[in-house]
């Protein structure tokens, strides 16, 4: 309830015998009262005060906006020492601060800042009587109820410009056009044949003979080593062919065929024939952006897409949504794949052709160096590895170098292995949030190695202990989930970015991610913004150097993580030089000795593999691309090196302590720390 600090005189009756007492203070109390009500004023609390509460009209642009307000002036006193003052004082206190020429001039503020907040919210294309009623609160004083007003206004003109800029960003770029910004595909009547089936099944070299006899053509692999393969499988066969990856050119003259990751294919360039391969790739949310723009932009007549039986529904939407022709056809593995009777157990009875599975680079190297000590020669694949060393890995278990490969899931692509047997350490896989259940599709591929059609009559799966592989056994049994037939991932394209810049002013490459990744014209969902979390981070930092959008928007690509202390050094440091317009030489990094000295060497091999992408694509500003090839080599070799000596180094040791054929007999009585229960 509001309290007023003055007597109504008309609420007052006094008794008899103190109304004499009573006179003076009933005459003050009338006369504050109709003071007050002269200016349409009263008494109010006002943060602990007494104050002076003004209502009262302004007239503003032809209309009237009323206020309800306490002027500066007008706050009097304290509640306590109010009550203390006796009522002469009271009446003095209104006086001295509200009177014809105080009322006068707050009105005259009150009128100039309606005025004013009018004025902006027009330049906004606001509504500023909205605002305005806020005014009319009352009790409050009048400098804290303007800067409410002022900051609401200033909020919704910010929501109003971002509500512009986003529609000026979906009016730029509407993805359900996406497929004709591809002009030459666009225009040229195309067809697809999708060959799906498991790992295992001839996928691969149906659609390489088709390529091979083609008198021009492109194939386009998930990994560079992939690309490599295929490059000289076309090479050996007569093909003139070139090898295009982000950090690797080999331009054959006159080459009428090339080989390259999928990010690198040249839409501009009409051939015959395209392979896209590991099409089931459109749903991986980081780099199906580049299956989406493959399938789109791919300029052939005939475009082979391959991969798992579960894109079919995928496939058939794309085809039918870009007006092509599609055959699909489905192949059945070439040998039987088998769930082993029981688990593998113990390290000592793992077996010459295994491949041991496990989910990151750590416990890849611990499973290679337990397998090592009780005997066994080994060779070792992971994500961290350049493609160089997982080759040169696999050729030494193909030449039969090692006896047991240790992988990551690095090997279910990419890779023909003489595999017998694949043996997962866990079913579970860390998916950068939680450790999860590996997903039946992740299984089948890894499982899919084993049992190499012409080498081994079956392939065997396993799990290494009982309950690895009760799951196993279980997710073998259940089918993959088709692929979703919309909802396809598309990244931004520098057009894109420069013509959202031309809409709507902005220039900072975050921003401009974030419009395209939030407020771009989705209509139908068919395709999606993918994600864009790590550019945007990468952006932010080079928004604060003075460099053109091309320019952020290249090294916000640059395929290094940033994660890794002395890669995130490397790119900045190029960042740097490029903003003050100095060529970048590279440096070679030292490896040492050490404990570590292996996982510089491979971050030396990621520098070596960024700085020549950079090269290839600003080589007036980063020179030295074909030497940064070279040193990826060189060090790649050490690599393999390093790989080598440290899993014989363990055989040898084991050898000399106690034989292999004891080791082999142990039977687990000894198990290294990797051989226990699940092998985490």
């Amino acid at each position: 309830m509001e309290e007023n600090f003055f007597i109504d005189p008309e609420a007052v009756v006094p008794a008899e015998d103190d109304a004499e007492n009573d006179d003076a203070l009933l005459d003050v109390a009338r006369e504050l009262h109709l003071w007050l009500q002269s200016f349409n004023a009263r008494l109010v609390h006002n943060e602990g005060a007494v104050a002076i509460e003004v209502a009262g009209e302004v007239e503003a642009g032809g209309q009237r906006y009323p206020y309800r307000l306490v002027p500066e002036r007008c706050v009097l006193a304290r509640v306590p020492k109010w009550r203390k003052l006796p009522e002469e004082k009271h009446l003095a206190l209104v006086r001295e601060r509200l009177h014809m020429a105080s009322v006068a001039e707050f009105e005259a503020d009150v009128r100039a800042f309606v005025t004013g907040v009018l004025q902006r919210a027009q330049a906004e294309g606001l509504d500023g009587a909205r605002f305005l009623r806020a005014l009319e609160t009352g009790k409050e004083l009048a400098s804290r109820r303007f800067r409410i007003v002022e900051d609401r206004l200033a909020e919704a003109a910010v929501r109003r410009r971002a509500e512009t800029v986003a529609e000026a960003a979906r009016d730029t770029v509407k993805l359900t056009r996406y497929p004709e910004s591809f002009e030459t595909a666009f225009m040229m009547r195309r067809r697809f044949v999708a060959i799906l089936g498991p790992t295992n099944s001839g996928k691969t070299h149906q659609a390489m003979e088709a390529l091979a006899k083609a008198a021009t053509g492109v194939y386009l692999a998930p990994l560079r080593l992939l690309a490599l393969e295929n490059y000289e499988r076309l090479a050996d066969r007569g093909v003139a062919v070139s090898l295009v990856t982000g950090e690797e050119r080999r331009i054959t003259p006159g080459a009428t065929h090339v080989a390259s990751t999928i990010e690198m294919l040249d839409t501009s360039r009409p051939v015959e024939v395209a392979v896209i391969d590991e099409i089931q790739m459109l749903e991986d949310l980081d780099r199906g952006s580049a299956w989406t723009a493959a399938v789109c932009g791919a300029a052939a007549k005939t475009v082979f897409l391959l991969g798992a039986l579960s894109a079919r529904p995928a496939v058939e939407a794309l085809a039918e949504r870009l007006g092509c022709e599609l055959e699909v056809r489905t192949l059945e593995r070439k040998s039987p794949l088998e769930m082993a009777p029981r688990p593998v157990g113990s390290i000592g009875q793992l077996r010459r052709g295994d491949a041991v599975i496990a989910f990151s680079r750590r416990d890849v190297l611990n499973w290679a160096t337990n397998i090592a000590e009780a005997g066994f020669r080994v060779a070792t694949i992971y994500g961290n590895l350049s493609p160089e060393v997982r080759r040169a890995q696999a050729q030494r278990f193909r030449d039969g170098e090692a006896d047991i490969v240790v992988a990551t899931d690095a090997i279910g692509m990419g890779l023909n292995l003489p595999v017998a047997r694949v043996v997962f350490s866990t079913a579970k896989k860390f998916d950068g949030i939680s450790e999860d259940i590996l997903p039946p599709w992740l299984t089948h591929q890894i499982a899919g190695r084993a049992g190499r059609f012409g080498l081994h009559e079956a392939g065997l799966v396993a799990g290494f202990d009982e309950h690895t592989h009760r799951i196993v056994g279980r997710l073998m049994r259940t089918g993959a989930d088709p692929l979703s037939s919309r909802g396809f991932y598309v990244t931004p394209s520098l057009h894109h970015l420069r013509s959202i810049s031309a809409a709507t002013g902005e220039r900072a490459l975050a921003r401009l991610l974030e419009l395209f990744s939030r407020n771009i014209d989705l209509t139908d969902d068919f395709f999606l913004p993918g994600d864009l979390t790590e550019q945007i981070e990468r952006a932010r930092w080079l928004d604060t150097l003075p460099l053109s959008l091309e320019h952020r928007f290249t090294l916000s690509l640059v395929p290094v993580s940033t994660r890794v202390e002395s890669l995130n050094q490397a790119w900045q440091e190029w960042a740097r030089a490029l903003s003050k317009e100095r060529t970048s030489h590279l440096s070679i990094e030292p490896v040492g000795g050490g404990r570590y000295a292996l996982q510089a060497a491979e971050d030396a091999c990621k520098k070596y593999s960024a700085y020549a992408w950079l090269g290839y694509r600003l080589p007036e500003h980063y020179p030295d691309a074909e030497v940064a090839v070279a040193l990826a080599r060189s060090m790649s070799e050490t690599v393999d090196e390093m790989l080598a000596r440290q899993h014989g180094r363990r055989r040898d040791s084991a050898s000399r302590g106690k034989g292999r054929g004891k080791a082999r007999r142990d039977d687990g009585r000894r198990r290294p720390s990797a051989d226990r229960g699940k092998g985490r």
